[in-house]
């Protein structure tokens, strides 16, 4: 992937590498963050691995994949954002896909919302995608309020893994 950092007052977003690796075993591990995600922290680093395996894989493939999410005052990696081509989640149709994920210590702050919505004005601004899309667990406040304070609005439902999440999307304002 070949672009310049993202930054917004706080962070910087860039691309990910494997010197992210224990960063991304601390994220993951932690059973609270995973408490939407199907409650499957990871518990080993050779899982990371592979998570960060696959980002870079979709850097080749795609151009572009989730984004290494850093505070700017400390230099350190909080977690990930950014847009990625979603196959897997949605079985009837891909798309482009918004997602953040923080350590917890950063909950609460507003870095979610920061680095989503540079994400999206990077899907929009720069890779001039049509429309972006995101879902969030119906019980995950925090994620359902983040996606519609950027502007996303519900536009439906589905369930995944016997979960009903709600389903945001919005067209590029700027074509």
């Amino acid at each position: 992937m070949n672009f310049n950092n993202i930054t917004t007052k706080r962070l910087i977003l860039r691309p990910i590498t494997e010197a992210d690796l224990q960063g991304f075993f601390e994220l993951d591990s932690n059973p609270k963050v995973h408490v939407f995600l199907g409650n499957k922290p990871v518990k080993t680093i050779k899982e990371s691995e592979a998570m960060i395996a696959n980002i870079l894989e979709q850097y080749k493939t795609y151009g572009l994949g989730r984004l290494a999410v850093i505070e700017k005052s400390t230099n350190e990696f909080i977690g990930w954002a950014g847009i990625k081509y979603e196959r897997h989640l949605r079985k009837e149709f891909n798309y482009y896909d918004l997602g953040y994920r923080l350590k917890e210590q950063f909950w609460g702050k507003g870095m979610a919302t920061e680095a989503a919505l540079a994400s999206l004005n990077y899907g929009f601004k720069d890779l001039r995608l049509k429309e972006i899309a995101a879902a969030a667990d119906v019980n995950h406040m925090a994620s359902n309020t983040i996606l519609k304070n950027i502007g996303m609005s519900v536009s439906g439902s589905f369930v995944y893994n016997n979960v009903r999440h709600n389903w945001y999307n919005l067209k590029n304002p700027f074509i």
